[in-house]
């Protein structure tokens, strides 16, 4: 019996796919469990358009993310920190100081999490940071850390 599957089932496949199952696995375990449906020809076709809007959204979000990563590189943000003798300041920047200074000066929301810093920004300078807006999209953010 062919099963579109509607979960990940560990031996046959991933969501999505379309496999060939014994008659009583699938009457037994798979559809009971609602883990996949039978493949008639309207479940192929809700498959079909359902694989379509997951591609159409897939790339509306990729073209959201170049928008935003275009924005990012033409811009810069600063950052104040208390500073000791010859640059050094206390502490370090962190992703989430830098997040703040994002969302204040750019207006824009970035997770602290996607935010990649250069080794450790314990003086005051130039940096530039990696954001990791999509998998196959990153933007080099120019921050410059300077003295109160």
């Amino acid at each position: 019996m062919k099963v579109i599957l509607l979960e990940d089932v560990k031996p046959h496949g991933k969501k999505g796919d379309i496999v060939e199952v014994s008659d009583g696995y699938a009457r037994n375990f798979i559809l009971p469990k609602k883990k996949g449906v039978e493949a008639t020809p309207k479940n192929l076709n809700d498959l079909k358009l359902q694989n379509k809007n997951a591609e159409k959204v897939a790339q509306e979000k990729l073209d959201d993310a170049k928008a935003l990563a275009a924005e990012i590189e033409k811009s810069s943000i600063e950052i104040k920190v208390k500073s000791g003798v010859e640059g050094k300041i206390f502490g370090s920047v962190s992703t989430k100081e830098v997040a703040a200074a994002v969302k204040s000066q750019l207006d824009l929301e970035i997770d602290k999490k996607k935010i990649v810093l250069p080794d450790e920004m314990k003086s005051l300078g130039a940096y530039t940071a990696v954001v990791k807006l999509h998998p196959e999209v990153r933007a080099n953010l120019k921050i410059n850390v300077a003295a109160k």
